[in-house]
């Protein structure tokens, strides 16, 4: 094929505008680089937060934590900060035009385009800006005005939340706190619907799952904790301007399509929202100091750690808190009949209850629909027809001309953010039989319930990597005892609440064998039983199993059942005393029968400081020894 002179240049007039388009974004492009390295920009706290890069921690260099390919535009860009700012800029000249699932990189990337743009002043007639419908609709859902950091306590139940959970909820403009339970809530959580707590323990401690943020309805969170899992819930108000929450949006916005590798311990749910909200302001600084591993009652201290970052703190008790509450300002009588009402075994009109003053009447009416409803709640469906009695119940009180003031569980004195430090090392000296020693425990996390109980849930102790090294005089230095695992849960029992209270703890002990040895054997129990509370002690009696292993017990193993009694006792708010039995019987393998009668006294001196005296009897292979020992243990 030929073309004449004049074809010729009909055919370059239509491709030299394209050609020198091309080379002014190169050359724009290029210059826009070189003023980033100038400015060093990607050495900047701004971008290695919003790329969530973290210094590595054996070499030098960084690695960025986000996991899914799409987030680093770079091939080396997950460990090179410039090279993925360079792949940025480029991608911003992408013509890319937005579809339900496409969007531009300035849309998909928006807050690091917002920072980059505010830094190198874009000119727009070379960088065309595009415009980012889908989270301009986003954003105007969402109406934001303020932020508010949600703790939900402790729920031993679930391996995902024994420790409490938190996430942020994004409170609207045209939102007071009647309509609060309409906001949106941004939730980071592992991407499982495993419902074996020990599988999901176990795929959360190596990384097994994808973890991802989420946007869902506040009141699908409050139904869930509130309700279904009787969890008490803190609101922590934000205290930051409309320019820092766009940039927490704008980020959140670009972390929704992307995922982390969910690990119980460090990147969690705690971890990743302080990722998220530390883009707002520069000095924000959350996640360095958690490296080794965070829990939400962290995250809260991180949080209020900032003066005036928190503006307000507000204490949203669980249903069955505002139920219990109820029912302690109740005589026996009424609650006998709220008993009776919420079980159907008497009507809600019945002469018996339509005797009662009107006041009593109408709360009993109350605290049976309460009771009635969180049976249901919990799946408990051991009324014939749940719905016809709450439907009787409700209009029984409906007829009542009678308004009952609000049942309002007094808050507690202190907040989550108020307790102890999660970490704990003990420096102890003592002596057992006829030798001294001097000890040395580390516990990673959490709280065990000789430590003081302000802030924490009742009756809840998780123990994490605890390790006890021990030296006897003229003897070496030795591991004493490693206890990975160590979970309590006394659930205190009563005419209303019935819950099982049970134990679980694994690791390694040193056990007397054979010739008077004591190797380091490995220990796996368990209990279950109840747990019954007073005005100053919580009492518990459980049914033990308990399994050892070890080449040197006789068939290398041994296992037996028994059981353990207790009461914490407190003297005073400072001082707490738990005297406590245990007997287990080993019946298979190496045989023997364990029996341990002790008390232990813990006196706090400050927030993160207290004192601990142990006297303990055990038996072991029919020899009796005593120990004693006294203790400082310091939070951190």
């Amino acid at each position: 094929m030929t073309f004449s002179v004049r074809q010729l240049i009909f055919i370059l007039s239509l491709l030299l505008p394209h050609w020198a388009l091309a080379a002014v974004d190169s050359a724009y492009l290029s210059e826009l680089q070189a003023r980033a390295k100038q400015l060093h920009l990607a050495e900047r706290p701004e971008w290695r937060k919003l790329l969530h890069y973290q210094p590595r921690m054996i070499v030098s260099g960084y690695r960025g934590q986000v996991d899914s390919p799409a987030f680093y535009l770079a091939a080396n860009g997950k460990t090179e900060p410039q090279a993925e700012l360079d792949a940025t800029l480029a991608s911003f000249f992408s013509d890319t035009l937005e579809t339900d699932t496409v969007q531009n990189p300035q849309c998909a990337f928006i807050a690091r385009y917002q920072w980059l743009h505010a830094q190198l002043h874009f000119d727009a007639a070379r960088l065309t800006p595009r415009i980012c419908k889908r989270y301009q609709q986003w954003h105007a859902a969402l109406n934001p005005e303020h932020f508010t950091l949600i703790f939900a306590s402790a729920y031993l139940n679930s391996p995902s939340s024994m420790y409490g959970h938190t996430f942020l909820r994004v409170d609207a403009r045209d939102q007071n706190e009647q309509t609060r339970l309409l906001a949106y809530a941004v939730n980071f959580a592992a991407n499982t619907n495993e419902t074996n707590g020990l599988a999901f323990a176990v795929n959360g401690l190596f990384g097994g799952y994808a973890g991802a943020f989420s946007m869902l309805p506040y009141y699908t969170k409050v139904r869930e904790y509130s309700d279904f899992e009787s969890r008490d819930l803190w609101e922590y108000r934000l205290n930051l301007s409309s320019e820092e929450i766009e940039r927490v949006l704008q980020h959140a916005w670009e972390l929704g399509p992307n995922y982390f590798d969910y690990y119980f311990f460090d990147e969690n749910c705690s971890y990743h929202l302080l990722g998220l909200l530390q883009v707002a302001r520069p000095e924000f600084d959350f996640t360095t100091r958690f490296r080794w591993g965070v829990i939400p009652a962290d995250t809260v201290r991180a949080i209020t750690s900032y003066p005036g970052l928190v503006h307000e703190v507000v204490y949203r008790p669980a249903t069955a808190t505002i139920l219990r509450y109820r029912l302690a300002q109740m005589d026996d009588a009424d609650k006998a009949s709220v008993s009776a009402l919420s079980s159907g075994r008497i009507s809600a009109d019945a002469p018996a209850l339509q005797a009662l003053p009107l006041a009593r009447y109408a709360a009993v009416l109350e605290a049976g629909l309460d009771y009635a409803d969180h049976r249901e709640a919990a799946g408990k469906h051991d009324v014939a027809d749940a719905a016809k009695l709450l439907r009787e119940i409700r209009t029984a009180r409906s007829h009542l001309d009678i308004i009952s003031a609000p049942v309002v569980p007094p808050e507690p004195e202190v907040k989550p953010d108020q307790g102890h430090a999660s970490s704990r090392y003990i420096l102890a000296a003592g002596r057992r039989a006829t030798q001294n020693f001097q000890e040395l425990q580390v516990r990673a996390t959490y709280h065990d319930l000789l430590d003081a109980e302000a802030g924490y849930i009742r009756g809840a102790q998780i123990d994490f990597f605890n390790t006890t090294l021990r030296h006897y005089e003229g003897a070496a230095t030795r591991l004493e005892r490693f206890t990975p695992v160590d979970i309590l849960s006394l659930s205190p029992r009563d005419d209303f609440f019935q819950p099982w209270s049970w134990k679980v703890a694994g690791g390694w002990e040193r056990v007397s064998v054979a010739h008077g040895n004591e190797p380091l054997v490995g220990v796996l129990e368990g209990g279950m039983g109840g747990a019954w509370s007073g005005a100053h002690a919580l009492s518990y009696l459980l049914l033990d199993a308990s399994t050892r292993v070890n080449s040197a017990l006789v068939r290398g193993y041994a296992y037996g059942m028994g059981g353990s009694a207790g009461s914490y006792l407190d003297a005073t708010p400072a001082w707490r005393i738990h005297p406590y039995g245990r007997a287990i019987r080993y019946f298979a393998g190496q045989q023997d029968s364990l029996l341990t009668l002790g008390v232990q006294q813990r006196v706090v001196l400050a927030k993160d400081m207290a004192v601990r005296a142990d006297v303990a009897r055990e038996r072991q292979l029919r020899v009796w020894r005593d120990t004693i020992s006294a203790s400082l243990m310091v939070y951190f």
